[in-house]
């Protein structure tokens, strides 16, 4: 569905993202994961037409996106979350969702309307006549979520929506996160929350220092050397191995 292909970012002399190539099935949950710095949101941001590649091409079935704007990105249905929620504060909670229901709604009742059917899929539904501004952390993760669900997204790039969280929230919010992903919307998710990766993802991505280390299941890209490297310093796969043999013994 979703295919980027050797994806590169420089600022200035900075390499942000180093030829990273992915591709997220229609249908699956997808996971992108990695030390903090190492790229993450910047491929999130290409994906999403945020940022424009300094090299590498996106294509969506087939078609390339690559220089198209993100409203146009939008169209095609793919939607997207920040990692800092900033919602409308001034705006009701209904009144935030119908702000992506607009991408598909012209009419403010049909807005509306959308906005209350999605509330109810994300949980928010008692939540509808207060302000955004008044939402604790999880309830602005939920809004954040339902306004880009609202724009009726066949791709939805989920940047660490569950970060913030305490542990009984995020065991909240991974059924809320399957059942849209059951109901035919392909999420692709960064998270650093290791508990959501394991329950949530078909095939999981991994970069660091912005360059492509490991992909496959979330029970082997774990296992990898080069992963427990990228997060835990060199040697550290040796050391785990050595002391696991030692266990053993």
């Amino acid at each position: 569905m979703l295919v980027a292909e050797g994806l590169t970012k420089k600022f200035s002399g900075l390499v942000a993202v180093d030829d990273v190539s992915l591709d997220v099935a229609e249908g699956s949950l997808t996971g992108l994961i990695g030390p903090n710095g190492a790229g993450k949101t910047t491929v999130f941001a290409m994906l999403a037409g945020f940022l424009h590649p300094t090299a590498g091409r996106v294509r969506l079935d087939g078609a390339d996106l690559t220089d198209e704007p993100p409203y146009k990105r939008a169209r095609r249905g793919i939607a997207r979350t920040f990692q800092i929620t900033q919602p409308f504060a001034g705006l009701s909670v209904h009144e935030n969702i119908a702000v992506g229901a607009y991408l598909r709604h012209a009419r403010r009742a049909d807005a509306m309307d959308r906005a209350a059917a999605i509330a109810e899929r994300v949980g928010l539904s008692h939540e509808l006549d207060k302000p955004a501004a008044a939402l604790t952390v999880a309830g602005r993760k939920r809004l954040e979520v339902a306004r880009a669900l609202a724009t009726a997204p066949r791709l939805l790039l989920l940047d660490e929506v569950l970060a913030g969280l305490n542990p009984s929230e995020v065991r909240d919010m991974i059924p809320v996160l399957r059942a849209i992903r059951d109901d035919g919307v392909t999420i692709f998710m960064i998270e650093h929350i290791m508990q959501a990766v394991m329950n949530l993802c078909d095939t999981v991505y991994v970069i660091a220092q912005g360059r492509h280390v490991a992909h496959g299941t979330p029970q082997h890209v774990c296992a990898d050397p080069q992963v427990i490297e990228a997060y835990l310093g060199h040697g550290a796969a040796a050391r785990i191995a050595a002391g696991g043999a030692h266990a053993r013994g």
